[in-house]
């Protein structure tokens, strides 16, 4: 079924006038356009506030697209306005992932046909591989997963009416100037990286979880006070030895930091997708993500205990005094039973959290928090709070086709 009328005829209308706009024609209707959409929706929400201009909506682009396109497809109806949110929120989480997964790749991983672009860093992919001798090989499976995942939700936006996201505008912020990098502009910052290492203990407590608001510890505590670089800045971060396997393992905690959000924003986007279609794209990817983060987890126990002589960074040893219990251990991968809907029910193996409230724009404070966004402009944090609200907007309608 498709939309219902009122928001089809203000939809179709809004897209039109963002579609002057996108040419650069002056279209003074476009705000009112936004506006009457966002207190529609608004209003059937619970109570929801959502944060929006018409220039957020103007720059949600359409046009210039550098992946493959699918025209519409004449045995689909349109997608709702909440399944349409959902994938574009996703859509542009990919294409975020995807920008510092290829410079770590560049730097660290395998470059081939499949993950072009970067030359590497000896010295960056040596300290990698003491968290692991396949770390490259991983690193490049992981970054040829995202390009998959963004250029198929963008083309699945379009072969079903919807728009797809291009944030390529935004692409600004400076590589690194260490040999082996391209010298292009990036969507991310890895450079000044703040990791929240919560999620070490998410996934082996028993007793506390976050979707009932529990807090728990950092596994490296110093990596959550700082601003520390993931991925060498130049080549003078490549000695001493202990300060390039200080960044080395700043990456390798950091890239399981990363998956573990994706491992929950699937599942707790999904509960409010109406379309069959769209929720099985969404179970599908999902489950990659969480195949990503226990691989992540594992490499990142790998890391030597040391302290950065450069800058005080000090990664401890998880499976010693204070951390030899079982909430550290390193080789503790798979996810420990815990509380799940209520606390009157028995624990249960489970990934945490999916709680559905707020998902969208949880994740886009998580990625912010993280430092990877230092540097971008204002326009850059409004479009994505946009689109990150219209997914948390999102409501899973029965009538719109959810049996």
């Amino acid at each position: 079924m498709t939309k219902s009328s009122p928001d089809r005829k203000v939809s179709q209308n809004l897209n039109a006038s963002r579609r002057n706009l996108l040419r650069g024609e002056n279209d003074s209707s476009f705000e009112n356009l936004l506006n009457e959409r966002i207190s529609r929706r608004v209003a059937i929400s619970r109570g929801g506030v959502i944060a929006a201009t018409g220039i957020v909506g103007a720059v949600l682009l359409s046009s210039g697209l550098t992946f493959p396109t699918v025209a519409a497809s004449e045995n689909h109806d349109e997608l709702s306005e909440g399944d349409e949110a959902i994938l574009r929120f996703l859509s542009a989480a990919e294409i975020l992932e995807t920008d510092f997964w290829q410079q770590y790749n560049e730097l660290g991983g395998i470059q081939d046909s499949e993950v072009p672009g970067g030359s590497g860093s000896a010295p960056y992919t040596a300290a990698l591989k003491v968290l692991d001798a396949d770390m490259d090989q991983y690193i490049h499976d992981n970054t040829e997963d995202e390009f998959t995942h963004f250029t198929f939700i963008n083309a699945y936006l379009t072969s079903r009416g919807g728009e797809p996201v291009d944030l390529d505008e935004f692409r600004t912020l400076p590589s690194s100037k260490a040999t082996g990098a391209q010298h292009i502009g990036r969507l991310t910052n890895l450079m000044q990286l703040t990791v929240d290492t919560s999620y070490w203990n998410k996934y082996r407590s028993r007793k506390k979880s976050p979707d009932f608001g529990d807090t728990l510890p950092q596994a490296v505590p110093d990596l959550s006070k700082g601003k520390f670089p993931a991925i060498p800045r130049n080549d003078s971060d490549l000695t001493p030895a202990d300060h390039i396997q200080a960044i080395a393992n700043t990456a390798g905690f950091h890239f399981a930091f990363i998956e573990g959000g994706g491992t929950s924003l699937y599942p707790s986007l999904a509960q409010r997708v109406t379309d069959p279609e769209v929720l099985r794209i969404l179970l599908s990817i999902g489950p990659t993500e969480t195949m990503h983060f226990q691989t992540w987890q594992d490499k990142a126990g790998n890391a030597p205990p040391l302290t950065d002589p450069t800058n005080g960074l000090t990664f401890p040893d998880l499976n010693k005094l204070p951390f030899d219990t079982e909430d550290f251990q390193t080789n503790l991968i798979m996810p420990e039973p815990t509380i799940f809907l209520d606390r009157k029910f028995p624990v249960c193996s489970i990934i945490r959290p999916t709680e559905t409230e707020g998902a969208a724009m949880g994740a886009l404070e998580a990625l912010t928090a993280d430092g990877l966004f230092i540097g971008q402009s204002k326009k850059f944090f409004a479009v994505l709070q946009d689109l990150a609200n219209e997914a948390d907007l999102a409501k899973r309608s029965v009538e719109s086709g959810g049996n």
